[in-house]
């Protein structure tokens, strides 16, 4: 193709030259003068840059200040200015929030209003879900989610369903791999196209959601030259079941991820409610927090205690092996230059599986801890146990020495107490600014006697127990 085309408030937007790594927020205010969309924290956490953005899948909220342009090719874009109708007349969240005095100061306010706008879109009442992502510090929550619930009941307004029939076909003829004339870019269409390109160009960029990534760009100001977008490939983002396997596409995103396990690892899925915010949800992927290769990343320590198995390819050639292998030290893995992340697979089901991450707040913040347990029990023995942690070491590690004090001994708290103990051998966590070394392996050790008594029936999660 030799643009970028997409629709911006209903009116179809064609973009030429130019970085690939612009943003979608500077995009709006310094090109379209679209200022409703606010520079907050420019790092995808205050949810003050919330735009809509709808395609095959629906309508999504997304942070504008880490979302590149080349992201939204052949998509239907609503910032706060197109959230009211095309006659001026006022959405219901919009005049909710002023019967319900929602906003002071205001600078959150558009950010709020498209991130309710959506979910009543979507027809969801999880107001304290979905506004997870939005920070206020002038009126507080509770006028927030008052006028959320006054506007639940209200008929979605006509214009916001017009983008969900938008095709790129009607703005322009072109759907070719290249990501406009950006020089350097590429987008391609699926993993076969990515593989030939990648292996020829080992050591560009590979972009899914870009909620890391674009804080490289907007913090680091690193200069991006060569990056592959790889949203448009349809084949990585399929999430299927296999026989007993549940085979996971790198490019499913966390949303879809948490959806797809609600029923055969409702432990998992809780989790990732969890899991940054709505927003970042809708855009980050399975595989780039794979591939990150974080330490504190949410999703390979309950990937690890179920025992997954890691798909790479390069070019033509594909090779598997189990996740915790993929870790080899601090920001390093087991991936050759041009090889990416294809999928991941694990099993079907796993009753025994529990997640408890450990946060200084419970929505929208990175674990100081995260615990994932999975545990077999027969006739009252451990049979088989797999122990993983996030924040305990430089990479997501399995806690070996605690599996160990577990396997054969007989269910009950003593047997736990005696893998608390053993966490020492498995971890000598850091101090940081979340958790000092010492809390961290008190805590872990104290989430094993957790998960005691969590199979045992007795209250376990935060939201359950009452002082």
């Amino acid at each position: 193709m030799s643009e970028i085309a997409f629709l911006l408030n209903g009116t179809p937007v064609r973009v030429q030259g130019g970085s690939p790594t612009r943003t979608l927020l500077d995009f709006l205010r310094e090109d379209q003068g679209l200022c409703g969309t606010k520079e907050g924290c420019n790092e995808g956490d205050c949810g003050a840059c919330t735009v809509m953005v709808t395609d095959a899948r629906g309508p999504r909220a997304l942070n504008a200040c880490i979302l590149f342009l080349p992201q939204l090719q052949g998509k239907a874009v609503r910032t706060v200015e197109g959230i009211s109708g095309p006659d001026g007349a006022l959405h219901p969240v919009q005049q909710a929030m002023i019967d319900h005095h929602g906003s002071q100061c205001g600078f959150c306010t558009p950010g709020f209003i498209t991130s309710m706008a959506v979910a009543h879109l979507q027809g969801r009442a999880d107001h304290d879900v979905t506004l997870a992502g939005n920070l206020c510090r002038c009126t507080g929550y509770a006028p927030i989610i008052r006028a959320a619930e006054a506007a639940a009941t209200a008929p979605v307004p006509t214009w916001m369903t017009t983008d969900a029939a938008f095709t790129l076909a009607e703005i322009s003829p072109e759907g070719s791999g290249e990501a406009g004339s950006l020089p350097g870019a590429v987008r391609p269409q699926t993993a076969d196209e990515l593989a030939d390109w990648y292996a020829a160009h080992p050591e560009a960029t590979l972009i899914a959601g870009a909620t890391d990534v674009g804080l490289w760009v907007t913090k680091e100001l690193r200069s991006l030259t060569e990056v592959a977008f790889l949203n448009g490939i349809t084949d990585l983002q399929n999430l299927t079941t296999e026989g007993d396997t549940i085979r996971i596409g790198a490019g499913v995103t966390l949303t879809d991820l948490r959806a797809g396990l609600a029923g055969p690892h409702p432990q998992f899925a809780a989790m990732l409610s969890r899991y940054a915010s709505e927003q970042v949800r809708n855009a980050a992927t399975i595989g780039g927090n794979i591939a990150n290769g974080s330490p504190i990343g949410d999703g390979p320590p309950a990937l690890i205690a179920l025992g997954a198995v890691l798909h790479l390819r390069k070019g033509a050639t594909r090779r598997s092996l189990p996740l915790e292998d993929f870790f080899l030290d601090y920001r390093k893995q087991d991936r050759q230059p041009g090889e990416f992340v294809e999928a991941v697979t694990i099993p079907a089901t796993a009753p025994g599986l529990r997640c408890y991450k450990l946060s200084k707040r419970f929505d929208q913040d990175i674990s100081a801890v995260l615990g994932c347990f999975n545990l077999s029990v027969e006739q009252e023995v451990i049979t088989s146990a797999r122990i993983a942690f996030g924040g305990m070491a430089g990479i997501p590690k399995r806690a070996r020495a605690m599996e160990a004090a577990l396997i054969g001994q007989p269910f009950g708290l003593a047997a736990f107490a005696a893998a608390k103990a053993a966490c020492a051998q498995d971890f000598t966590p850091l101090s940081d600014m979340r958790a000092s070394a010492a809390y961290r392996l008190e805590a872990a050790g104290n989430l094993a006697l957790r998960y005691f008594h969590d199979l045992s029936g007795t209250a376990a999660s935060v939201l359950e127990v009452r002082a």
